[in-house]
């Protein structure tokens, strides 16, 4: 049988009139108790994850999350655990192993007032809803004139450095960024975890999810109350951190421009530098699609140098298009030609390799010192 649904509108109504099924009023009873508790807590990016769903279930009845093994297993990371014993089957429940079929229900759900959150396994798993993605996905709205949104997060999780063999790695980001019509965003701290997924859940345009795998379990000290509250200030004023780079450290000398799994790499770098008496901005990119220009090409006009940081091949890459608009945009302010660390161009690697493909600090830095220095 397929899952009960409720629209927004319902939603709004069967909560008017008290109308909401055991599970919900469990969630909702259980997600008060938990914003009562104030203060920054030690939590990991899959339970800032994790709770953003649930926060996002539990103020929308037509939020549903669905996949493969995301309902009883709570998903092959767990990042869905325990969303079924909160809300019920009918609001997150396991499909078959059919890409294509959770992409094409998901677009159908979408069409009729639901906001779903469906989860890829892994990156390379993605690929055979690849078709679903570019053809209906992203040009819905384009191709009813707008009349038609399509408010749905698709997520991935990709990248590597987890010891993970090829079909379990891809850094498949610059396929989505590619393809005009939907967002693409990836987080690489634990609030912007958080932060990121609760905004993506609250667009009407779909959203790539790219959530990096090997940060799952990165942790860091968050206060949700605080989150929520600035979550639940933006909604009601209409603002976001949505298409925003953060500056993550700040410096004088040259900038590291990454996103995802490369921000805490690019970070180590900038710490190893400043012991040898240089200071290196790091911009965390944070939303590939939409893309924050003003941000990133700030700190490289101040810096005069760039170095961009991505775990995905080189060729025609994300990697490619930040470079390409800060030369187009900051050529006079450029002190040297931007230096580029990323992955090689050949398929992932054996685990036992990966670190020789992955971006290090070693290999950032070495990028740094071919800035041309000297006058």
């Amino acid at each position: 049988m397929s899952p009960a649904v409720t629209t927004s509108s319902e939603a709004t109504e069967h909560a008017a009139t008290g109308d909401v099924s055991s599970a919900t009023a469990s969630a909702a009873a259980s997600a008060a108790a938990v914003a009562e508790a104030s203060g920054p807590q030690t939590i990991t990016m899959a339970k800032a994850l994790n709770t953003a769903m649930a926060d996002a279930m539990e103020a929308d009845p037509s939020v549903l999350v669905f996949g493969e093994d995301v309902g009883r297993l709570g998903g092959v990371f767990r990042i869905t655990d325990g969303l079924m014993a909160k809300f019920g089957e009918q609001r997150c429940f396991d499909t078959p192993l059919a890409e294509s079929g959770i992409v094409g229900m998901a677009v159908g759900m979408a069409m009729n007032g639901m906001r779903p959150v469906i989860e890829m396994q892994f990156d390379a798993f993605a690929y055979p809803a690849f078709e679903q993605i570019v053809s209906h996905v992203a040009k819905m709205h384009n191709r009813t004139k707008g009349a038609v949104k399509l408010p749905m997060v698709i997520r991935v999780p990709y990248a590597g450095g987890i010891g993970g063999v090829e079909h379990h790695c891809d850094s498949s980001e610059s396929y989505y960024a590619h393809t005009a019509g939907l967002k693409v965003f990836t987080p690489a701290t634990v609030a912007d975890g958080y932060r990121m997924l609760r905004e993506a859940i609250d667009s009407d345009d779909p959203v790539m999810f790219m959530e990096p795998k090997k940060l799952y379990w990165s942790k860091d000290q968050v206060d949700l109350g605080a989150l929520r509250a600035e979550h639940a200030a933006n909604a009601a004023t209409g603002s976001s951190s949505e298409g925003r780079a953060a500056v993550a450290r700040p410096g004088t000398d040259a900038t590291l421009i990454a996103y995802g799994p490369s921000v805490p790499t690019a970070l180590a770098a900038a710490a190893a530098a400043a012991e040898e008496g240089r200071s290196l901005e790091v911009i965390d990119v944070r939303s590939i699609v939409p893309f924050d220009d003003e941000t990133v090409c700030a700190s490289v006009r101040k810096t005069g140098r760039a170095v961009v940081i991505a775990e995905a091949h080189g060729f025609a890459s994300v990697s490619s298009e930040i470079v390409a608009r800060v030369q187009e945009r900051c050529f006079h302010y450029l002190a040297a030609p931007i230096r580029r660390v990323t992955g090689f161009d050949i398929p992932y690697p054996a685990p036992k390799l990966e670190h020789y493909y992955l971006p290090s600090v070693d290999r950032i830095l070495d990028a740094v010192d071919d800035l041309q220095w000297e006058n």
